[in-house]
């Protein structure tokens, strides 16, 4: 079979091209340029130097004995996550940039311009610690958690549709870091010891954002002023560095009011929510809610699993209550709903409840 795999220059993605070529099947790689070279702060997926993780993936494939092909995706990349990533933040709300690119340009974008370069390939695989399967009974592909719970990473992908779903395979979902470290080792990668990849951007936002500053109040919960900001992009629920406000006890972001420009702090024990409302829902493993079921949630990529139970809306909307009390729910992230190791769907949190 022949099969495109999304290569990042990381040593996950070389190890999945590398099992699938062991399977005897036909590989191709492909990588996605998302930005020139970039001093100071990361910016995307691949870091500053994103010529550094195109050479590595190349040697990659040429030890492998496979194509390799740089597809520039830095206009889509822009327009689809860059911007929504800013304005999201100017709005008052925490993206999750990883949840956007994933399924519109990693799984989408990038595979269009590969057919329209020319490239074939009936199978898309990426180094994604998850598992695909077909179910027979409702006739539905099934994501599912990675057998390593420790690197788990199907929260990132619960906005792929049935149809990307279709034609990916996850060659890396049944087998454990140390054992993906040792088979690059073993066959002489070069990116045996290549470090995790980390956080998305790890500059300021504020560096993102052309705008000027735009000062505002900083609110208690009981509406008083205790201090001012000079733009609500500059915060996230949570956030309790740079509040600059003298306080006995320890200030954290407790809600952002874009359209007011005011940010509202009050005490950690202030930050915790018994539920939320999520929209945009996109449907997986199932094509309903069970109104009162018991499910698994995350709200974030590293994160044990929240017990609790999901209602759905009549206006499409899911309403989750948790189990216990959740800390720092913030609008804009997302929130993955689980059926055991199945992901039955994944919504955009609207806000906290």
């Amino acid at each position: 079979m022949k099969v495109a795999v999304g290569l990042s220059g990381g040593v996950d993605s070389s190890v999945a091209a590398a099992i699938l070529k062991k399977q005897g099947h036909e590989v191709v790689g492909i990588m996605m340029r998302i930005s020139d070279d970039l001093p100071g702060a990361k910016k995307g997926c691949y870091g500053t130097d994103h010529s550094k993780k195109a050479k590595m993936a190349s040697a990659v494939a040429e030890t492998l004995g496979m194509p390799f092909h740089v597809l520039d995706l830095s206009k889509e990349y822009q327009a689809i996550v860059m911007d929504y990533f800013v304005d999201e933040y100017v709005s008052g709300r925490t993206p999750n940039p990883c949840l956007r690119c994933n399924p519109r340009v990693k799984f989408g974008a990038m595979l269009e311009k590969a057919l329209s370069a020319g490239i074939q390939f009936e199978k898309f695989a990426t180094g994604h610690y998850a598992r695909v399967e077909h179910r027979t009974g409702n006739g539905r592909w099934t994501l599912k958690r990675a057998l390593d719970s420790t690197k788990d990473q199907s929260y990132g992908l619960i906005f792929l549709t049935q149809e990307q779903l279709g034609r990916t395979l996850f060659p890396l979902g049944g087998i454990t870091k140390k054992e993906v470290r040792r088979i690059a080792k073993d066959i002489g990668l070069g990116t045996h010891d290549e470090p995790d990849s980390q956080d998305f951007y790890d500059g300021n936002i504020a560096d993102l954002i052309a705008a000027e500053p735009k000062p505002g109040d900083i609110l208690d919960t009981a509406g008083n002023t205790v201090g001012t900001h000079d733009g609500v992009w500059r915060y996230t629920v949570g956030q309790r560095r740079g509040l600059g406000i003298p306080s006995g006890t320890p200030l954290y972001v407790r809600a952002i009011d874009a359209e007011r420009n005011v940010i509202i702090v009050g005490e950690k024990s202030e930050l915790y929510s018994e539920g939320l409302v999520a929209s945009n829902i996109n449907f997986v493993s199932a094509e309903s809610i069970a109104s009162g079921k018991e499910y698994g949630f995350r709200i974030r990529h590293t994160q044990e699993m929240i017990s609790g139970s999901a209602e759905p809306l009549p206006d499409g909307r899911i309403s989750v209550k948790f189990r216990e009390p959740q800390w720092a729910v913030a609008p804009g992230q997302a929130v993955g709903i689980y059926d055991g190791d199945a992901v039955v769907a994944g919504g955009i949190i609207e806000e906290s409840a």
